[in-house]
């Protein structure tokens, strides 16, 4: 679909509630993936929406959504939803549910949260008379379901948010038992930052001759980080990244593992070196979580270590540097990890460590990217890096044959589904770092800039 040039949300055909509230909110011009998605989502049709993260992908699902329920005013009925927004994750589901009352606060429709992670039965008393929107993660909702909390068979509207991320997570399986509660005159909406062809076969699955939209190439990075690479034996991570997190002009960083353990071990490092961090996983209470999002975004806590799936919910201005403490196996997810910086027009900086075993996965970013990133080589016996020779793309595959296993989310039940990857260990020694001169890539903007929607 090519990209509509339009100005301002009134030539939308929004209801004046809605575009009241987005004035309100200072939002003006709407983003690339809302001038293009709006219209068709407007219309009833199916879509399939493709745009990383930063783009305004919530707002361009929700304000066609508030629009039809305005149009269509109806009592919801118990124990039902009329829209259901599935999402990976606690934090990014309850973004989506603060964007549906911020942008429907003067239409005011009844809405509600289903997560893990926190007691179920306030979640069921909240369904009983039934809501306008339901947000949830799909282990959550399966509870619901199976309990008879919650029936799906008046849902008009179905919106599938992260479809990656819910791939990666092993979550097709709990989406296909959803979609099979799911009437089916139903209106699908698809948004992900990226489309593996494991996705594009579910969209043949579960929509009809759907709108595609997308802003960007799928495996095309932020254009406003300036990316590195650091060839580094992996004993000596620890403290390189304690280094440069001392040396570096960090506004706010935030700094992925690929396991659980791996970011509680980096983040006991990073306090021993006298640096103040926090981790963020999928073991970790919601409360926790919550504090430690609050500490990070008001500045109290500059660097934040997490995983990828605990890091897709963070929605955070100013995080001026990503660090890759381990490179991840799948290539896609390095494109989810620098899009984290460089966020609202600022520039941003991605820094990667990446040790001999990693050298596989590099080679599948850089093909995935178009891009050979520029590298220095801090190894104590440096090596040529056998870009040409290949080894298996997912190399710690567990036996269930997904990339480093999965656990599901703690809630009733269910565990966090995580990656998990072997151990590593090491004596860790001093390693000097010679930083490339460049310019300040701060944050441009000054305390009025105004956010783009997310």
């Amino acid at each position: 679909m090519k990209e509509v040039k339009v100005n301002s949300f009134d030539q939308l055909g929004l209801a004046a509630p809605i575009v009241r509230a987005l004035a309100e909110e200072k939002y003006e011009t709407p983003t690339p993936i809302q001038a293009q998605a709006i219209p068709s989502v407007l219309a009833g049709r199916d879509l399939v929406g493709l745009a990383q993260t930063g783009t305004g992908k919530t707002a361009a699902f929700a304000l066609p959504i508030l629009n039809h329920l305005l149009n269509k005013r109806l009592r919801a009925e118990q124990r039902a939803c009329r829209v259901l927004v599935l999402s990976p994750t606690r934090e990014l589901s309850g973004q989506i549910l603060e964007s549906f009352r911020t942008y429907g606060r003067h239409a005011r429709p009844t809405a509600a949260l289903a997560i893990g992670g926190v007691p179920i039965g306030k979640q069921v008393r909240s369904l009983v008379n039934g809501v306008d929107v339901l947000v949830a993660t799909p282990g959550r909702l399966l509870d619901l379901v199976q309990t008879r909390a919650v029936r799906l068979d008046r849902v008009e509207v179905f919106v599938l948010d992260e479809a990656d991320r819910m791939l990666d997570m092993g979550f097709i399986r709990d989406i296909r038992k959803i979609v099979t509660q799911l009437p089916a005159q139903r209106q699908t909406l698809f948004f992900s930052a990226t489309m593996p062809t494991e996705i594009e076969k579910l969209v043949r699955e579960l929509l009809r001759d759907p709108v595609r939209v997308a802003v960007t190439p799928a495996a095309k990075t932020a254009d406003r980080v300036e990316q590195r690479i650091v060839h580094v034996d992996r004993g000596d991570k620890s403290t390189l990244l304690a280094e440069m997190l001392k040396s570096e002009p960090i506004d706010r960083a935030l700094v992925f593992t690929r396991t659980k353990h791996g970011a509680d071990k980096v983040v006991r490092g990073l306090v021993k070196a006298g640096i103040t961090a926090e981790a963020i996983h999928g073991n970790k209470s919601q409360n926790n979580r919550e504090r430690t999002l609050a500490a990070f975004r008001a500045g109290r806590v500059k660097t934040l270590v997490a995983t990828d799936i605990a890091a897709r919910g963070i929605d955070v201005d100013g995080v001026s540097h990503v660090f890759n403490y381990d490179l991840p196996n799948i290539p896609e997810s390095y494109v989810h990890r620098i899009g984290r910086t460089a966020r609202a027009g600022a520039e941003g900086i991605a820094i990667s460590f990446c040790s001999h075993d990693e050298l596989p996965y590099l080679r599948d970013i850089e093909k995935l990217i178009k891009l050979s990133i520029p590298s220095t080589d801090r190894r104590r016996q440096r090596q040529v890096a056998p870009r040409d020779g290949h080894q298996p793309r997912h190399q710690d595959r567990k036996p269930n044959g997904r990339p480093g296993g999965h656990r599901r989310e703690q809630a009733n039940g269910h565990q966090s589904r995580d990656h998990h990857a072997n151990g590593y260990s090491g004596n860790i020694e001093s390693v000097a770092f010679l930083q490339p001169k460049r310019k300040d890539r701060r944050h441009s903007g000054g305390p009025g800039a105004r956010r783009p929607m997310h």
